[in-house]
């Protein structure tokens, strides 16, 4: 039987406000949309069919992308049909792209090497299957990509356009460099470098005679930032319909704007230890600590009451497996007390919720997400996990 108020559930659960999410949705779809460019939703931060139909329902988007081929099997399964796979492709995948893509799957594969483009190139001649490919490139020398500027980059776009069985899509590029900007100018000078870059890219590829159709950009925090896409055809971007304490603490959102929340119940005190004790531990909360870098360090998450709203200064300070360590925030004094814990708002069994540093890694945790209005439980909404 479904659940009808947020007592009926079990605890840990993972719960996302209905009001906020589609907020959330709609603030990126309308910003690119006046843009006039279309959003390719990252899929990987919730997982949930439910929630990528609210974000195609809102407008401006083409496609889907994913983190994991088990992601692209789900939501093809479920009628998504064009799919961007946006980690580097490597051989022992080869078949499983090649089984999608005979059921009528669009997916398109990236890579950043020779190597991995011959090899790619030597399986499709073998089994005469074309391969769509985007060469991933590196605007921010955050992690992956091929150099812009480089020869490699033309030897790739050469190799993948002169092999029988490879298609050149296009280039595309994750300005993750932008999780370490705190301000806003910082963020519009690295969205306006991740787009320089891969227009840089695709018009050195195009002036040696080759197609490059696909020029593909984003970050939450570079998607909410660029203030001209001209020249780009999608902008991929995914925890921004959630958000968390990472995007909060980059001001690229409010608290107030998280949807997202772990649903946990008071087990127990330690008054001489000046904290209480939750049934929502790292497993429930995931081992997420994005926020230790930043001016103000979250801990694994900030406590609410069972409705949604912010208690000050109290956080969930340690994690065990199974155990979450609720505590005041440190005073800012030379010995560093925390404020004395509130004790008497709360009882065994009161119903919390806990704000994430990384929704995708919170979210990730679960099978199965609850949809909320306040107190009402709306909907069960499914979701996957692994590879």
């Amino acid at each position: 039987m479904q659940a009808t108020k947020l007592k009926d559930l079990h605890t840990p659960c993972l719960l996302i406000e209905q009001s906020k999410l589609k907020q959330n949705i709609s603030y990126l779809s309308e910003h690119i949309g006046a843009l006039g460019c279309v959003i390719r939703p990252h899929v990987k931060t919730h997982k949930s069919v439910d929630i990528t139909q609210l974000i195609v329902d809102a407008g401006n988007t083409q496609g889907i992308t994913v983190s994991t081929l088990k992601e692209a099997k789900h939501f093809f399964a479920a009628g998504y049909t064009d799919i961007l796979y946006a980690v580097g492709i490597v051989p022992n995948k080869f078949a499983a792209v090649q089984s999608l893509m005979e059921q009528g799957c669009k997916i398109t594969v990236i890579l950043d090497s020779l190597e991995l483009a011959k090899l790619l190139g030597e399986y499709a001649d073998t089994q005469q299957v074309v391969f769509n490919v985007l060469i991933e490139l590196d605007v921010d020398k955050h992690r992956a990509g091929v150099n812009p500027h480089s020869q490699t980059l033309l030897d790739i776009a050469y190799a993948l356009h002169h092999q029988s069985y490879t298609q050149l899509q296009g280039v595309m590029t994750h300005a993750g460099g932008s999780y370490e900007c705190f301000e806003k100018s910082s963020q519009l000078a690295l969205a306006r470098q991740e787009r320089d870059l891969s227009l840089l890219a695709a018009e050195r590829i195009r002036a040696e005679g080759i197609a490059c159709k696909t020029v593909s950009i984003g970050s939450t925090p570079t998607a909410f930032a660029i203030d001209d896409l001209s020249g780009i055809t999608e902008v991929r971007a995914g925890v921004y319909v959630l958000f968390d304490l990472v995007m909060s603490g980059l001001g690229v959102c409010k608290i107030d704007d998280i949807a997202i929340s772990v649903m946990g119940s008071i087990i127990g005190f330690q008054k001489e230890k000046q904290m209480a004790l939750c049934d929502a531990g790292w497993m429930a909360m995931s081992r997420d600590r994005g926020t230790a870098g930043h001016k103000i360090d979250q801990g694994y998450g900030l406590i609410c009451d069972k409705n949604g709203a912010l208690i000050a200064n109290m956080l969930m300070t340690s994690a065990n497996q199974e155990h979450g360590i609720i505590s005041m925030r440190k005073a800012n004094t030379q010995r560093g007390k925390s404020t004395d814990f509130p004790f008497a708002l709360f009882s065994i069994g009161d119903l919390i919720r806990i704000l994430p540093n990384h929704a995708c890694a919170t979210a990730a945790q679960y099978n199965h997400f609850y949809l909320v209005d306040g107190d009402k439980v709306i909907k069960t909404l499914p979701s996957i996990s692994g590879w």
